[in-house]
C-alpha cells in the first residue's frame, strides 16, 4: 500500500480479501438442514429477500459510497476469475429460493456494467418459488446506462428497476456523482425504463444535510403524479470510507415535515411484510390519499431502525454471504460451490447460517448513541450493494 492511501481503506481491503470470512469447511456442520421453504433466524425473522452484487465496479464516485480519493484510477478491482459466474450465481440463488426467498435484487457497484447481464436475468427469471410463482426480480441502478439497456432488460425477464437519483439540479447532481455525469441522461434512462414496462419504478434519493437537502421539494414536485415512487433514504454509516457523521443525517421525520410544508401527506399502510420504507400518500382536498398523485417513501435506517423485520441476505460479487448491510464478517459460499459441494450441501450451509443470524446493528447503534460505530470495521456498500 502506497503512502498516498488513507489508512481508512484498510477495512475494505481486509474484508474483500476474505480476512473476515468464514471458510467453506466451517459451513458444513455434522447435522444436515434440508430446505423446507421456511427458515427463521435466531430472532424469528424469515428469509425472503436476496440481494446479489454482480460487480464491484461503478461509473460514479458518489462520496457517500465510493469516494474518489479511495476508489481512484489505481484502485485494484476484483479480477474476473474471482467473480461468481452467472451459472454459480443461479445455482446459489436456487438454494435460497428453496429456503423461501421470493425476491431477488441485482446490485453492484453498478450492475449494468456487468457484461451480458441480460443472460443472468434470463436464468434467474426462470426460477420459481415453492408455490410455482415467478420471483420478484428487480435491479438497482444509477441510471447511466439505462436508456440503452432498458428494452433488453425487460425482454430478458427483469420486472422493475430502482434508480438512484440524488437531485435534479444538474450542478448538484454532477457534484454528488463526482464524474461530471449530467442528470438529463439519468432522466432519459428513467423514461426509457418506464416506456419498456420496467415498473413500478422507484427513485431513491440519499439525503445528506448541507449537500443536497435543497433538492427534496424539487424532486417531489417532479415525480408527483408520474406513476413512480420517490423514496428518501437517510445517509447511512455503511463501510468505513465515507466519513459518516450523524451531523450529516437529515432524519426522515424532518424530510416529511419539510415536504408537508408545501404538500399534504397521509400515512399509508405497508404494502408487504418487512418493507423498509414508511409510505406516505399525497392527500386530496378531502384529506384522503389521491391515488393519481401517488406516494413517497422514507427509509429511516439511522433514526428508526427496522432490524426486527429485516428478511434480507446479501451475496457479494465474489460469493461472500453477508447477513447485514453493516456486517464485518462474511461466509464464503464461492469456495463451497467450487469445492464440489452438492446442492444439498449448499442448502444445508445456507440454512445453518441463516438460522444462527442475530444481526441488528442499526438497533444497537441507536441504543449506543448518535456516532456509535463511527470508524468501526464493516463491509463497504459498493461491495455488497444497498
Amino acid at each position: 500500500m502506497t503512502e498516498r492511501f488513507s489508512p481508512k481503506v484498510i477495512p475494505l481491503v481486509d474484508l474483500r480479501a476474505g480476512a473476515y470470512s468464514i471458510p467453506a469447511a466451517a459451513l458444513m456442520p455434522a447435522s444436515r438442514m434440508a430446505a423446507s421453504g421456511l427458515v427463521s433466524d435466531a430472532l424469528g425473522r424469515n428469509l425472503r429477500d436476496l440481494r446479489i452484487s454482480v460487480t464491484d465496479r461503478c461509473n460514479f464516485r458518489c462520496n457517500y459510497c465510493m469516494p474518489k480519493e479511495i476508489f481512484d484510477k489505481d484502485y485494484a478491482y476484483l479480477p474476473h476469475a474471482a467473480l461468481l459466474s452467472f451459472e454459480e450465481i443461479v445455482r446459489i440463488a436456487r438454494q435460497f429460493v428453496a429456503h423461501g426467498v421470493q425476491k431477488i435484487r441485482l446490485t453492484g457497484g453498478e450492475p449494468l456494467l456487468r457484461k451480458n447481464i441480460e443472460r443472468l436475468i434470463e436464468q434467474l427469471a426462470a426460477l420459481r418459488t415453492l408455490d410455482g410463482s415467478p420471483l420478484d426480480l428487480t435491479l438497482t441502478t444509477n441510471g447511466a446506462l439505462l436508456a440503452r439497456k432498458a428494452k433488453a432488460l425487460k425482454a430478458a425477464g427483469l420486472q422493475r428497476v430502482t434508480v438512484s437519483l440524488d437531485g435534479l439540479n444538474d450542478a448538484v447532481f454532477r457534484s454528488m456523482n463526482d464524474v461530471d455525469f449530467p442528470v438529463a441522461d439519468v432522466l432519459d434512462g428513467i423514461h426509457a425504463a418506464q416506456a419498456a414496462g420496467l415498473g413500478p419504478i422507484k427513485i431513491n434519493m440519499v439525503v445528506k444535510r448541507g449537500t443536497n437537502d435543497q433538492e427534496i421539494l424539487p424532486m417531489v414536485r417532479h415525480f408527483k403524479g408520474s406513476g413512480m415512487v420517490l423514496r428518501f433514504i437517510e445517509y447511512m454509516d455503511v463501510g468505513a470510507t465515507n466519513g459518516w457523521r450523524m451531523h450529516d443525517v437529515m432524519p426522515s421525520a424532518e424530510v416529511i415535515q419539510h415536504i408537508g410544508s408545501e404538500l399534504s401527506l397521509v400515512p399509508l399502510d405497508p404494502s408487504i411484510a418487512g418493507e423498509t420504507a414508511e409510505r406516505w400518500g399525497f392527500a386530496n382536498a378531502s384529506g384522503e390519499h389521491d391515488q393519481a398523485a401517488g406516494e413517497i417513501g422514507v427509509i429511516s435506517s439511522v433514526t428508526q431502525a427496522f432490524c426486527s423485520s429485516c428478511n434480507r441476505a446479501r451475496l457479494s460479487t465474489e460469493g461472500q454471504l453477508y447477513l447485514c448491510l453493516f456486517a464485518n464478517q462474511g461466509y464464503d459460499l464461492r469456495s463451497l460451490v467450487r469445492s464440489g459441494a452438492t446442492d444439498e450441501d449448499m442448502a444445508s450451509a445456507i440454512g445453518h447460517i441463516w438460522s444462527g443470524r442475530s444481526d441488528r446493528y442499526s438497533e444497537l447503534r441507536g441504543a449506543m448513541g448518535a456516532d456509535a460505530g463511527t470508524g468501526s470495521r464493516r463491509v463497504e456498500m459498493s461491495y455488497i450493494g444497498g
